[in-house]
């Protein structure tokens, strides 16, 4: 599933539950197109023609690229970082840093934690590799995050966004990552 979310125009929409952001894969920030972006935009859809979408997979390659993805093997040092990325955003959690107790009303959901390791698998495919390496993680923790990490008023009167906070996250467990998880 896709959708868009217009950031000027909030008449006639109503904001998604976290229930149902938390479903959504990634949440991906899109500019404003740059001048030639917008000209080619504009030559694609003013013209005599009509655009037309054009398949490029059918059903069973895209089940083929998921079974894929999920056979990419993940080190459990790798793993492990990425669940301290996770845990790391929950207010009280002995991996968060203060920035997190102060700014955070709720942490990331075990489904983040689903999405950050797949997420980081397909990067590693994408960069030839059959392994997912702790850049991937890095890769795909904003995309994968900042739409289940909810900060709070405090956050918001201060102008901290989801993707300061989780860069902040990331510093915070890699300055600490020679700690083991805790159980």
């Amino acid at each position: 599933m896709l959708a868009t979310q217009n950031p000027i125009e909030q008449e006639g929409t109503y904001p998604l539950p976290e229930a149902q952001l938390d479903r959504f894969f990634f949440k991906i920030l899109v500019g404003y197109p740059t001048l030639d972006e917008l000209r080619e935009i504009v030559n694609r859809t003013t013209g005599a023609e009509t655009p037309q979408a054009e398949s490029v997979a059918d059903k069973e390659t895209l089940l083929k690229m998921q079974r894929l993805v999920r056979e990419v093997p993940i080190a459990r040092p790798v793993q492990d970082f990425a669940l301290k990325l996770i845990v790391a955003t929950h207010p009280g959690s002995e991996y968060a840093p203060p920035e997190v107790n102060k700014y955070v009303r709720y942490g990331s959901s075990p489904r983040g934690a689903q999405t950050l390791i797949l997420a980081s698998k397909v990067y590693g495919l994408l960069d030839g590799r059959y392994n997912v390496a702790r850049e991937d993680v890095e890769r795909a923790l904003k995309p994968a995050l900042r739409h289940r990490v909810l900060l709070n008023f405090e956050a918001e009167a201060d102008g901290i966004t989801p993707d300061q906070l989780l860069e902040t996250v990331l510093t915070h467990v890699k300055r600490t990552e020679t700690e083991p998880i805790r159980v």
